[in-house]
């Protein structure tokens, strides 16, 4: 596991931005599982700097809502068609966000499971981490095996998402989420936390006991995970075995 450490939330997507591009440049036609969120978004500015030639890549979000009419600003698929596939001139074609108004969300959970395997899966998987452990929608509980499927959310996440809705009572009860089983099937993890109220769950994450409790500590078990976090994040990380930790400062953070 490679930890870097920046000195500003800002920093976070440069740098995970520069791990991407690098990633794109050896390998065109590369898939990239996309989040949002507030620590994943700054990526994609970061990354359109970079003026590559993204029209060959692919890409899978984590996640969506169940219920939202279609073309719902706050969508995830109206989120990644703005902030990614505009953004970086990504082919519409090569996008997909799990169907969030089908008449049968599981049968699209299972389907949308089936065609990440079918592209032969994701090089680089973006995560942020939920204040309760979460990954993608996985909330705490969930099997560390599991697979794309339909969730419950939780009280906790629908207030932390509400900030995106004019009423807490407009956030979705539902969601689709590939599941922590297949988040890990990624080859490469990457992991962008921002702010001191993320330092207590990243350190459980990434120092704590693997447990269904906080889903982040699956991250333990990838043997290709990288760790950007601001310094407020990593504030009560302790480097463990196989822990590589790296501070970037100064203009290597604006790369």
């Amino acid at each position: 596991m490679e930890i870097f450490v920046v000195p500003t939330a800002s920093a976070t997507g440069s740098v995970a931005a520069g791990i991407l591009a690098a990633v794109i440049r050896s390998k065109p036609d590369a898939v990239l599982g996309v989040a949002t969120g507030g620590s994943p978004l700054p990526i994609y500015a970061a990354l359109a700097n970079h003026r590559l030639d993204m029209s060959s890549v692919r890409a899978f979000a984590l996640d969506e809502y169940v219920g939202l009419p279609a073309g719902h600003s706050e969508s995830y698929a109206e989120v990644v068609r703005r902030e990614v596939t505009e953004r970086l001139h990504l082919d519409p074609v090569n996008v997909a966000v799990p169907d969030g108004s089908a008449a049968d969300p599981e049968a699209a959970a299972a389907d949308y499971d089936a065609a990440i395997a079918g592209v032969g899966g994701i090089d680089v998987q973006i995560l942020g981490i939920g204040h309760n452990g979460h990954l993608a929608f996985n909330e705490p509980g969930s099997a560390l095996d599991s697979r794309t499927r339909v969730e419950v959310l939780t009280e906790r996440t629908r207030e932390a998402n509400a900030r995106y809705f004019s009423t807490p009572e407009e956030v979705p009860l539902r969601c689709i989420t590939q599941g922590l089983g297949t988040i890990l099937e990624a080859r490469h993890l990457l992991l962008v936390v921002n702010g001191t109220d993320k330092a207590g769950i990243l350190a459980a994450a990434l120092n704590g006991p693997v447990t269904a409790d906080c889903p982040g500590s699956v991250l333990q078990l990838h043997p290709h995970v990288t760790v950007v976090a601001d310094e407020a994040a990593a504030s009560q990380l302790a480097q463990g075995s196989g822990q590589v930790a790296v501070r970037v400062s100064g203009a290597a953070a604006s790369v």
